[in-house]
């Protein structure tokens, strides 16, 4: 029997000597590329040299799978049910109940909320001190609510409200807020490996990973900067894929960024006007009379 390992009979079959699951052996599939299956760890070491070639370039496939897949859109804010933008400035999170709420509800109900500014989802006043955002924070922190770990996260970073200055704190919030399953979080600890700030050495693999973990999970900054990566390595089809990615999103820097690789002759006709199309088509769905209402009255309020 051959130990190489393809088709179903690497499901049932040990890759090196060739014992069955029928036997009553526990295979275990090899966690790199699922191509095939060991009844001891013996069995995985000797058979290495063989299967080196093969597993990683199926490890490389897989991973590229999910890096390049299209990650799910924002849910809908929950007050005018249209789709939340994924540009920071255009939606706000709301520590009192926990809800993030687009622009667009926030300045409507401030600015027909008579007197002092109410929560646009559960009514709650805004808060009025210090200590009171401090409080609403800590609350939420304790609920292992992973938007407002990540925000207290910032806290420590820059000092706000009596947080820190403590970049390890802050570090540690991060890594806590992306564990939980907020993976955007994960773009502020591939910035500190970028730039070697919280205590840590620049780390290029590092930037690289924590900017993947983020991307993958929805955050267009990172699919972006992971564009301008493959760029600068002259890998044009794999930067044009990032950035069509983050266009879908409605990221507005890599729609000029793949503009500006077909000027230079790094991306095609087709592959300019599918990211126009993805582009509006992300517009189509984020925009309305409110939210437009909201970003001219202000310019923080900028959603696209």
């Amino acid at each position: 029997m051959s130990n190489t390992s393809t088709s179903s009979e690497t499901t049932s079959t040990c890759a090196n000597c060739g014992k069955s699951e029928e036997a009553s052996i526990d295979l275990k599939s090899c966690a790199a590329c699922k191509l095939v299956k060991y009844c001891s760890r013996d069995c995985q070491i000797a058979h290495r040299p063989q299967h080196k070639r093969e597993c990683k370039n199926r490890a490389a496939e897989l991973h590229d799978e999910k890096l390049f897949k299209q990650p799910a859109p924002l849910e809908d804010c929950p007050i005018c049910m249209i789709r939340l933008p994924s540009l920071a400035t255009g939606r706000t999170y709301m520590a009192c109940c926990g809800k993030v709420v687009c622009i667009g509800c926030v300045h409507a109900v401030q600015s027909t909320s008579k007197g002092h500014p109410l929560c646009p989802f559960c009514r709650t006043p805004m808060p009025d001190s210090d200590e009171d955002i401090i409080k609403r924070y800590k609350k939420r922190v304790e609920m292992n609510d992973p938007i407002a770990i990540q925000e207290v996260g910032f806290f420590y970073a820059s000092g706000k409200y009596g947080f820190g200055p403590n970049s390890a704190k802050a570090l540690e919030l991060f890594h806590r807020a992306g564990d939980l399953g907020f993976t955007r979080a994960y773009h502020n600890i591939a910035y500190c490996h970028k730039d070697g700030i919280n205590g840590l050495e620049r780390d290029q693999k590092k930037l690289t990973l924590y900017l993947e973990l983020a991307a993958t999970g929805g955050h267009a900054m990172s699919r972006f900067f992971l564009g301008g990566l493959e760029f600068e390595a002259g890998n044009y089809d794999r930067a044009v894929k990032h950035l069509m990615i983050a266009t879908k999103d409605g990221d507005s820097d890599s729609l000029e960024f793949i503009k500006k690789l077909y000027k230079r002759g790094n991306a095609t006709k087709d592959d300019y006007n599918n990211a126009l199309r993805s582009y509006q088509a992300c517009l189509d769905e984020i925009k309305s009379d409110q939210r437009d209402e909201a970003s001219a009255a202000r310019e923080e309020y900028k959603y696209y």
